[in-house]
């Protein structure tokens, strides 16, 4: 349960890390994990067809449920909080976390229809490794930045 409760945060901090990028990025982001899943899933223009609006629409659903927890925080003083307040947002993770599974059961029944299950596996790994080759670019930017810091840092101290 733990570990579902952290992958739904780092969903969450996903989520942030893509809202603070612009407009162009965000596209180019996109279209990366657009062309990953492509390649993984290896659609033909039929199974593409039907494939991509219902993802789409699976997508923006959860989209909507982490934008939904995301708010639901902001209610919530960040340091500070009451047991009480803790409880609630607490509970209201879980409330979400459940609607979330009850979302990713749905539309792996719909998305079986259009796609096999071979091809919903591989898909669940193309969004995982995407995940992860995003926050691996992140961070690497991050560590650049901050040796480009450490330079004028450097300079300015001499």
């Amino acid at each position: 349960m733990k570990l579902k409760i952290i992958g739904f945060l780092f969903f969450v901090l996903l989520s942030n890390l893509a809202y603070s990028q612009s407009q162009s990025a965000q596209d180019k982001i996109e279209a990366a994990r657009i062309a990953l899943i492509n390649q993984r899933l290896d659609l033909s223009p039929e199974e593409a067809e039907k494939f991509w609006p219902l993802y789409r629409e699976y997508s923006k659903q959860r989209e909507s449920l982490k934008r939904e927890y995301l708010d639901a925080r902001k209610e919530f003083r960040a340091e500070g909080m009451s047991e009480e307040e803790s409880k609630r947002l607490l509970e209201i993770g879980l409330a979400l976390k459940e609607r979330e599974l009850d979302l990713d059961k749905k539309y792996t029944q719909r998305l079986n229809t259009v796609i096999s299950s071979r091809q919903l596996i591989a898909l669940r790994k193309a969004e995982d490794d995407f995940r992860k080759m995003l926050l691996e670019r992140l961070k690497e930017q991050s560590e650049q930045r901050q040796k480009l810091y450490n330079r004028r840092q450097r300079r300015n101290d001499n």
